[in-house]
């Protein structure tokens, strides 16, 4: 009997994704081929210049090296299982493939594309306002998987006469908890060898993994978001229990080395939480941590969605809080997050169950389960 398309064992004879390959892997394999490198330059022009993903539209390409590439690697994206959109531009994917289900949000604004990616299905570290932490950790998602997110979203605004051009690593899971993979995504996303993204328009964001963020400086050119919500330890610990492991007094003197090595300047992620972290006396210490760092704070009211125990807070308070910072000459825009309409704001987003899960073994029934929330 035939493996199972989603078994070890076919996993372990499948051919690798194109989008496994770096720029320079792929041109290697080409020439190990005996084809000339202008045919390797082609190949690198249509995935990573015209973003265009499949061989029968690679006109210049003879039909023989075509047939070589579909018998070695894989071209198939991730199915679009469903999709939708909202009137703020925003447009909220579930992707299926062998492995299981996948979410990513493109959002679209005047002059410039968004795509929000993740980087793992489910998380580890549980925040208590976040709905994917519910879904506890499931599997990392490989480099590939995070291209293909990409890959898809700039199939689907092409038409619209957009294109991709910033990428968030804002999507489900940690992304410093998957290091290599989105190093090695961030690297092909800005590279000038690979799909050529400013580096100010590529965002990794974290909860405050420390080690990670001191050797990131060293390993990818990219911008830095880091969700703090609380900036008083205990505070902190109640609605990311990551602190417990990495307090405030780390962070912060990681956060120094990061920008002593980059240069850059820091993001600092705050939700808005009702009669939890936005009176005055959470102002002061949110001043008082970000004191000898360059970071702006993009100020987000919380985003409500079933099972959580927190709100909004009114109008009134947000602006005496981003008052506070801004009297002191700390850029604190409010974010009102697109994607609400589709559940897929910030902290919303939470794959559906798998329905035909049960075609599957019982062993990959139990690593792919997932909680079912709803999409809209």
């Amino acid at each position: 009997m035939p493996a199972h398309p989603s078994s070890p064992a076919a996993a372990a004879t499948a051919a690798p994704s194109f989008l496994s390959l770096a720029p320079d892997a792929l041109k290697a394999l080409l020439l190990s081929w005996g084809e000339p490198a202008f045919r390797a330059q082609q190949l690198h022009d249509w995935i990573y210049v015209k973003r265009v993903f499949s061989l029968s539209s690679m006109s210049n390409l003879s039909a023989s090296l075509r047939q070589r590439l579909a018998t070695h690697l894989d071209w198939q994206l991730p199915k679009i299982h469903s999709q939708m959109s909202g009137a703020d531009g925003s447009t909220k994917l579930l992707l299926e493939s062998e492995r299981g289900f996948i979410e990513a949000v493109i959002l679209r604004y005047d002059g410039r594309t968004s795509l929000c990616v993740s980087s793992q299905v489910g998380c580890k570290l549980a925040c208590t306002f976040c709905q994917t932490g519910k879904l506890g950790f499931v599997r990392h998602l490989s480099a590939a998987e995070i291209l293909a997110q990409f890959a898809i979203a700039d199939q689907i605004v092409q038409p619209e006469g957009r294109r991709i051009s910033h990428v968030v690593f804002m999507g489900m899971g940690e992304p410093l908890d998957n290091y290599a993979n989105v190093v090695d995504a961030v690297n092909r996303l800005s590279g000038k060898e690979a799909f050529g993204l400013s580096v100010r328009n590529v965002t990794v964001s974290t909860s405050g993994l420390v080690p990670q963020i001191r050797t990131l400086a060293h390993d990818v050119r990219a911008a830095l978001a880091v969700s703090l919500h609380a900036a008083r330890d205990e505070l902190r610990t109640e609605l990311m229990p990551i602190n417990r492991r990495y307090p405030l007094a780390e962070l912060k003197a990681a956060l120094l080395d990061y920008q002593k090595d980059s240069g850059d300047k820091l993001t600092i992620e705050y939700i808005l939480i009702k009669d939890k972290n936005c009176g005055l006396r959470e102002a002061k210490e949110l001043v008082k941590f970000l004191h000898g760092l360059r970071a702006k704070v993009n100020l987000i009211p919380f985003n409500s969605h079933p099972g959580m125990p927190f709100d909004r807070p009114s109008d009134e308070d947000i602006r005496t809080f981003q008052k506070y910072l801004s009297d002191r000459s700390i850029a604190a825009p409010v974010r009102y997050s697109k994607g609400l309409e589709v559940s897929g704001a910030c902290g919303q987003l939470a794959a559906k169950v798998i329905q035909s899960i049960s075609a599957l073994p019982q062993r990959e029934a139990v690593l792919n389960r997932q909680v079912q929330a709803p999409l809209s």
